[in-house]
């Protein structure tokens, strides 16, 4: 039986842009270079975000490191599946297994990044990513049963995310604080409060998502069941 490739759904709010960008840069990138350097190209981004926030402990310039490294992993990571398209050697089975299974690793190690900052707990970052990863989950068990593959949620995509941790690594360079306040006998920073809230949103998002979406698959089963 042939494999049916997923619906791509992609509401991202910078996606336009980002599609003009994309197809731009495919032209321009030399032939040697193959969609599989792009991805692992990507995932070396993230471990240059690795390095980055660890060395923060050391000195906040490394602050652009890490920026640098969400730059290298948002051009791999986007590119690799343009550039198949646009060259017309798409591999559905095969992308979709290494692109994904790079993103999990990817995004782990961007968790572990944030955790091993002096800018966020451990557990807060733990926090975090787990919501993340049940959102992807959620996301690749769509793609099987009901022939969709969200990549955004409330207009927000990894782009978005990257930009966002971007713009945070740059203001905190400037200001150069990370101030601490105490919540119920803790103390933690602005940041362990704002990853604390974002990580609720994306475990409240998935939540919805699981009650719209079981309502899709139910009634994708009665179709089949009735055909």
């Amino acid at each position: 039986m042939a494999h049916k490739v997923a619906k791509r759904i992609n509401e991202s709010i910078l996606r336009s842009l980002e599609k003009k960008i994309l197809l731009y840069l495919a032209s321009k990138i030399d032939d040697s270079v193959k969609p599989d350097h792009l991805t692992y190209f990507g995932l070396f981004g993230a471990f240059l975000i690795l390095i980055g926030y660890y060395l923060c402990h050391f000195g906040y310039g490394f602050l652009w490191m890490a920026s640098l490294g969400f730059f290298i992993n948002w051009f791999g990571d986007s590119l690799d599946g343009t550039v198949a398209r646009y060259r017309q050697i798409e591999r559905p089975l095969y992308g979709f297994y290494i692109d994904h299974n790079v993103d999990a690793m990817t995004t782990f190690i961007i968790g572990v990044a944030f955790g091993i900052s002096p800018f966020l707990r451990f557990d807060i970052a733990m926090y975090l990513i787990i919501a993340y990863f049940l959102l992807s989950i959620h996301t690749y068990i769509n793609s099987y049963l009901a022939g969709f593959f969200k990549i955004t949620y409330s207009g927000v995509g990894p782009t978005e995310v990257r930009m966002i941790a971007i713009i945070a690594n740059t203001i905190l360079f400037f200001v150069h604080k990370n101030p601490k306040v105490a919540l119920f006998k803790m103390h933690i920073t602005y940041f362990d409060l704002a990853a604390v809230f974002v990580g609720t949103l994306l475990y409240i998002g998935f939540i919805i998502a699981y009650f719209q979406d079981k309502k899709i698959i139910k009634k994708k089963e009665k179709e089949n069941t009735i055909k």
